[in-house]
């Protein structure tokens, strides 16, 4: 039997169960440029969202179960022990990628909607100053910012910050019939909008957009003017955000629309990046 904790990891391989674990798992980030320590809560695969891009198997709507915190402790304790002082580089990860550049609570569905999200953040902050994280590693909340309204994960948020944090708050589409589209979302704009001043109020705030062709078409102008619309108006009310995380399709999708699925070509993820640029905001492309 193949060991899979001993595996090289690729950017095509964010499986969840690639350390043998139960809510810890490491990913080579294209985005990040080097090992993220993955923490999955949603280790039933259910989410509140189904968005049609979506890598995740067998996902299905719901909340998480609740989080066996010791085990998720002993789990991340001994995980960034590999990392920072055993062999986990040598054995996994090429030269290039030999960095741990954060600890990213995502995996296979919205981690925010765990009741015991908060109680999960202050577990990340002992754990990393018991292991001797730098404080240069980030920690990222990969979230598609809907439970924002809640008092638990506003409170999570705030002590986000303080661990070198950052929140990637998704925005696939700025309008409702696109957000029902992609994300089969009905939260609307007009919650998105709130919940997003929310975060950026609370931690460092990225926007995380993903962009494919349906049926071979790309968001039409009318779905791109609206998205550069919606930040427009973040900048004039003063919204702090870091920028926007513009990215493609890197892996298949395993939801029912995946055969209608393409990846946009590099130069209309950078065309339409520029779009953003011109109203103040950086821009990272990953196509």
């Amino acid at each position: 039997m193949v060991d899979i904790r001993t595996q090289p990891l690729t950017i095509l391989d964010h499986s969840r169960d690639n350390a043998g674990l139960i809510y810890v798992y490491p990913v080579i980030s294209r985005r990040a440029g080097g090992v993220s320590v993955g923490i999955n809560l949603n280790i039933n695969s259910a989410c509140n969202w189904r968005c049609i891009y979506c890598q995740v198997p067998e996902l299905r709507r719901g909340a998480p179960p609740r989080v066996d915190l010791p085990a998720l402790r002993s789990e991340l304790s001994e995980f960034l022990q590999d990392v920072l002082k055993g062999d986990f580089f040598a054995r996994r990860v090429a030269e290039g990628a030999r960095r741990l550049n954060d600890i990213a609570l995502s995996g296979n569905g919205e981690p925010t909607s765990a009741k015991e999200f908060e109680q999960v953040i202050d577990l990340i902050d002992d754990v990393r100053r018991l292991a001797g994280v730098p404080e240069a590693v980030k920690t990222v909340l990969i979230t598609n910012g809907s439970l924002m309204q809640r008092d638990g994960v506003r409170r999570g948020v705030k002590k986000l910050a303080a661990l070198n944090g950052e929140v990637w708050f998704k925005l696939d589409r700025a309008t409702d019939a696109g957000m029902r589209k992609v994300n089969n979302s009905r939260i609307g704009m007009t919650r998105v909008h709130a919940n997003l001043t929310v975060a950026a109020r609370l931690c460092p705030t990225w926007i995380q957009t993903c962009v494919f062709a349906i049926d071979g078409a790309g968001p039409d102008e009318a779905e791109r003017q609206a998205y550069v619309e919606f930040l427009r108006a973040c900048v004039a009310q003063r919204i702090m955000l870091q920028g926007v995380l513009l990215y493609g399709l890197a892996r298949q999708s395993l939801q029912p629309e995946a055969s209608r699925l393409t990846a946009l070509p590099p130069e209309w993820l950078e065309t339409f990046a520029r779009r953003i640029r011109a109203l103040g905001l950086a821009v990272k492309v990953t196509p």
